[in-house]
């Protein structure tokens, strides 16, 4: 079978020493893991745009990029087959938020029309990025570059 390509952003949302992070709703653990906002970057938008979208619509939180980390490729086969480009970004809160805060967020109409979804966005201490899902984590350590 032949794959499909994208390109895909990957957004670090870091306040102090904490990175944006959620975990779905009424998906178990075990099946979608702990991620960072990340998505689809669309026809002629540039990823770094993509980025500040993608937060906002995943999380309610607006951003602002800090720099682009760089890209990696990632392989979602078997679950999908599609190998996407991906293009990493740090970004911070256009405000400050509390890092003690927790709040629900969603999408009602995600890329691959699987119906709403629901999770919990909070902040999780970087330290603590290694357990990050599907190669989401791929470039944590380029945030102390």
């Amino acid at each position: 079978m032949e794959k499909s390509t994208s390109e895909k952003v990957v957004c670090y949302v870091v306040q102090g020493e904490h990175l944006l992070v959620f975990t779905h709703l009424d998906v178990p653990l075990d099946v979608t893991g702990v991620q960072v906002p990340a998505g689809t970057v669309r026809l002629g938008e540039d990823p770094a745009a993509a980025a500040v979208r993608e937060v906002l619509e995943e999380t309610g939180l607006r951003a602002v990029v800090v720099r682009r980390l760089g890209t990696a490729a990632y392989d979602y086969s078997p679950a999908r087959f599609e190998t996407a480009t991906r293009h990493f970004f740090l970004l911070s809160p256009a405000t400050p938020a509390a890092t003690a805060q927790r709040w629900e967020a969603g999408e009602s109409d995600p890329e691959h029309g699987s119906g709403t979804k629901r999770w919990e966005c909070r902040w999780m201490p970087l330290t603590q990025a290694h357990v990050l899902s599907a190669g989401l984590g791929a470039m944590v350590g380029s945030l102390y570059d």
